[in-house]
């Protein structure tokens, strides 16, 4: 499982360097997650260039790391692969999460 993080205009991006984000990775990037926002990261960025597939535990991951970021923290998604939007859109998902073209639309974004 291979995830990176660096900071971009007052954001931490979170890239996630795996072309599934499954339940075989799932538990894995979310503890990741909460470890980074434990460690003060509250402006959060997911990059998903590299994600070719998503399913439910995926989103979970991604639910459960909005909720455990504090009030004013924030969580966008970023270059989203088709197979993954469309699993965004199918579960209304996109409600949820402000997702963004590319990443550099994620950074410069309100």
């Amino acid at each position: 499982m291979s995830f990176d993080i660096k900071k971009e205009g007052g954001w931490s991006v979170v890239s996630i360097e795996e072309v599934r984000l499954d339940a075989v990775m799932a538990e894995t990037f979310k503890t990741y997650l909460f470890e980074q926002i434990e460690a003060g990261s509250s402006q959060m960025i997911i990059d998903l260039e590299s994600v070719r597939f998503m399913d439910s535990s995926g989103l979970g991951a991604l639910v459960a790391a909005l909720k455990k970021l504090p009030e004013n923290g924030t969580l966008k998604l970023a270059a989203a692969q088709p197979a993954v939007r469309d699993l965004f859109d199918l579960t209304s998902m996109e409600k949820l999460f402000t997702i963004y073209a590319t990443l550099d639309e994620a950074i410069q974004g309100d």
